[in-house]
C-alpha cells in the first residue's frame, strides 16, 4: 500500500518544517526546501521522519 495523497499533504520536513516531495519508487520523501534538501527513507511503507536517518541530496 503506497503513501496515501493525505498522508503526503500533511507531513513536513523536521528540520524545516517545509512540503515534502515523494520519489516514483515511493522509497524516499525528499524536502523541497533547496536549502535543507534532506530526504527521508521510506522502509515497510512507514515514512522514518528522523533527521538522524536522513541523508542530503542537492
Amino acid at each position: 500500500m503506497p503513501i496515501s495523497p493525505e498522508l503526503l499533504e500533511i507531513l513536513r520536513c523536521p528540520k524545516c518544517k517545509t512540503e515534502l516531495q515523494i520519489d516514483n519508487a515511493q522509497t524516499r520523501l525528499k524536502c523541497l526546501n533547496p536549502d535543507c534538501s534532506l530526504v527521508y527513507p521510506i522502509r515497510d511503507e512507514i515514512p522514518v521522519m528522523l533527521i538522524e536517518e536522513a541523508t542530503v541530496e542537492k
